[in-house]
């Protein structure tokens, strides 16, 4: 956590602890009260056919006064559940031990790299202005429609994503039905085995 500059570390994770224990101790709380309301409703009824109305009616009265606790105990395991869950969104997630500690793009650290890489011209556009420059994505409006930086594609733009999602589905497709015929004919090779 350390690497991550996450202050107040160690005090955030021994509340989520403290606050999942307060859940859990709720929950089997409740479990408990659950099993002591379906205990007693059962014998409610043998005391109702036996008469003993008295006792029937003490016994109802107990399981009122648990079902009113248990309002009380869902509730409080319910804030606790929410309490930790906002703790965790706090926390960062927990770095590779291999990643080293810095503070800017230049301190991180080219572990592996896949493929070829390509040699740019110095005077290559990044994807964001090559779409601006043909007008395949409207940046602006996707943040005028979502609040947040989704692309609305248009014109060629939009007829490439189209067609991209179209071949992935046709190669998905593909191979769905490609392991659907090949399961097909290992199902009928073990049916002749098995006549044979």
């Amino acid at each position: 956590m350390e690497k991550k500059h996450f202050a107040n570390a160690k005090e955030a994770i021994a509340q989520v602890l403290e606050l999942n224990d307060k859940r859990r101790n709720a929950q089997n709380q409740l479990d408990k009260n659950l099993a002591e309301i379906n205990a007693t409703s059962k014998t409610i009824g043998m005391l109702m056919k036996e008469g003993k109305k008295e006792e029937a009616e003490a016994a109802k009265a107990r399981v009122a006064e648990i079902k009113e606790v248990s309002k009380t105990l869902q509730a409080e395991m319910d804030q606790a559940a929410e309490d930790m869950q906002n703790v965790l969104y706090t926390i960062p997630n927990v770095p590779y031990d291999e990643v080293p500690e810095g503070s800017c793009a230049e301190d991180n650290l080219v572990v592996k790299m896949g493929g070829m890489e390509t040699e740019l011209p110095k005077d290559a556009l990044p994807h964001w202005e090559l779409a601006k420059k043909y007008d395949l994505i409207d940046f602006d409006l996707g943040v005028k429609i979502t609040g947040a930086g989704f692309p609305v594609y248009k014109g060629k733009g939009a007829r490439l994503q189209r067609a991209l999602i179209n071949f992935f589905l046709d190669e998905a497709r593909a191979a769905v039905q490609m392991g659907t015929e090949n399961r097909t004919v290992e199902i009928r090779e073990s049916q002749e085995r098995a006549i044979i």
